[in-house]
């Protein structure tokens, strides 16, 4: 074990080294590109207030009239205006298929690929695989690609056509000057707040794939680390804990600039990556763990790992392909979320519900014991459940959305983690199968897809409501952020941590190689 695990001797003794790399060099700082602002100019009434910190000036750069400017100032408003388009503009849009999370979209991106469509992802509200424009297509063919892109499988595929009279512009006052443009860049010698929350690096508001714009933070991963371990897994969680979380958001961040290549960025600010706030809560705890792991990240076969971790695994950890589509993953497989032996998962897997209920049933001397979320129940209601339903199905543009009544929801097939994979609702409109994480889509208000249901009738027999026994919160695949911390109270420091929520990898400092690979899905 130890070839996959070469840090310093001071990590096995329970001690946060002070310098974990000792090369001469100093350890890689790569910058990320982060959506902090998604869809600015959405809705006309859009506004930012950016302001410099302190006495300190922002510098604002952007061209107009075909001229480059630049302007010192200390705070900035921009709005939106509308521009009226000389000629209206017609969108069309082929979507092959919506997912709830990008993991899915990009295998789903790939099996296209592999058909030869050229498709990108793209997350205009939920994750959307699209067709990628084809030069000099007519939109009168669209029309029959789509059905092609049925034919081979796209059953959910729909082309969505919109006309445009006016699109959104920036508009700013510097002075007694007005600009309006499609592009700003502001920086500063310090900080630069916007919306009252200060961001390390630089700023770009820039346009997007969707007719508006995104402000974009520029900032070296290590700040980036400042405004997203705190929100993840919590300034008051044991030191070795917050440094296991420190280590996996810098691999998971590096992973990932992938997601957004379309917007031309790379990273969101909210849970569909990591929460990052800024500079708003920095804290001394935190600040310490980053700088003491600092460059540390986890690889597999030379590459960063899928770094993904959740709140709490209901003391039972997932598949990767449990949660997502796509191929497994060695280092994400299911495991006892316990250090004592509470259950043996091979002799008693829970696919098999009976299995799964004894489990649930368990509560004691896991590493998430006494958690909010570790058990859990939820009644839903029949019409409930036909509410949320149909509005997942309208979200998709399924016709199905139209069916008037449910006569059965079962559980049809799951996983031995004992998560769902797949859900089967009988409806008057015939069978309707929502699978892995689509299944948190279409029922609101469910923690996890450990769970099993339980059927509510009247005295005559007639279905009234489900109740949703569950554990866990999140997708339950790799670490679990209270169950880290449990472990970290007994003693266990963050390499220890680390290797029992994802064996076979291999703690080391970045290195050039590993990021050549990260526009291609994790191994």
């Amino acid at each position: 074990m130890l070839k996959f695990w070469a840090v310093p001797l001071a990590i096995g003794l329970g001690l946060l080294p002070s310098a974990p790399v000792t090369q001469a060099q100093a350890p890689l700082n790569p910058t990320l590109r982060v959506g902090i602002v998604q869809r600015f100019g959405q809705q006309p009434s859009d506004r930012l207030q950016i302001v410099a910190g302190g006495q300190r000036s922002l510098i604002v750069r952007f061209t107009a009239a075909g001229e480059p400017r630049q302007f010192r100032v200390q705070r900035l408003t921009v709005a939106i205006a509308p521009e009226l388009l000389a000629v209206p503009e017609q969108r069309s849009r082929l979507v092959i298929s919506q997912h709830r999370s990008f993991e899915s979209a990009e295998a789903s991106a790939e099996q296209w690929r592999a058909k030869g469509f050229d498709v990108e992802i793209a997350q205009p509200q939920g994750w959307e695989v699209w067709l990628k424009p084809v030069p000099d297509l007519p939109d009168a063919a669209l029309p029959s690609l789509l059905q092609r892109l049925r034919s081979e499988g796209a059953e959910a595929a729909v082309l969505r056509s919109e006309t445009r009279t006016t699109r959104p512009q920036l508009v700013w006052q510097l002075g007694e000057q007005r600009f309006q443009g499609d592009r700003l860049e502001i920086e500063s010698n310090g900080p630069i707040t916007v919306a009252g929350v200060p961001y390390p690096g630089r700023l770009t508001l820039q346009p997007n794939a969707y007719g508006d714009f995104t402000l974009v933070n520029t900032v070296a991963i290590e700040d980036y680390l400042s405004g997203v371990v705190p929100h993840e897994i919590g300034a008051g969680a044991p030191a070795q804990a917050i440094a296991a979380q420190a280590i996996l958001a810098r691999t998971y961040a590096l992973r990932n600039v992938r997601r957004f290549r379309v917007d031309n960025y790379e990273l969101c600010a909210d849970v569909q990556c990591q929460v990052y706030r800024g500079w708003e809560s920095r804290v001394p705890t935190v600040e310490q763990a980053i700088r003491q792991t600092r460059g540390l990240v986890l690889s597999y076969d030379n590459q960063l790992i899928d770094a993904v971790y959740s709140s709490t695994t209901g003391g039972v950890t997932a598949a990767f392909e449990d949660a997502w589509l796509g191929q497994e993953r060695t280092y994400l497989q299911p495991r006892l979320d316990a250090v004592r032996p509470l259950w043996n998962l091979q002799a008693r897997p829970l696919n098999q519900e009976a299995n799964l209920k004894s489990f649930l049933q368990l509560r004691e001397g896991f590493n998430e014991t006494g958690q909010p979320r570790f058990r859990w129940q939820r009644r839903r209601s029949l019409a409930e459940i036909q509410a949320d339903l149909k509005t997942y199905l309208r979200d998709r543009r399924d016709s199905r959305a139209e069916f008037q009544q449910i006569q059965s929801v079962t559980i049809s097939q799951r996983s031995p983690s004992g998560r769902v994979l797949e859900v089967t609702v009988q409806s008057d409109r015939g069978p309707i199968v929502i699978g892995r994480d689509e299944v948190r889509r279409a029922f609101a208000g469910l923690f996890s897809t450990l769970f099993y249901l339980e059927p509510e009738r009247d005295s005559s027999g007639r279905l009234l409501a489900y109740r949703f026994v569950g554990g866990g919160f999140g997708h339950g695949v790799g670490l679990s952020q209270t169950g880290a911390m449990g472990l970290a109270r007994q003693g266990w420091n963050y390499d220890r941590i680390l290797k029992f929520y994802y064996p076979q990898t291999q703690l080391e400092p970045l290195h050039p190689t590993m990021l050549q690979s990260t526009n291609q899905p994790a191994p």
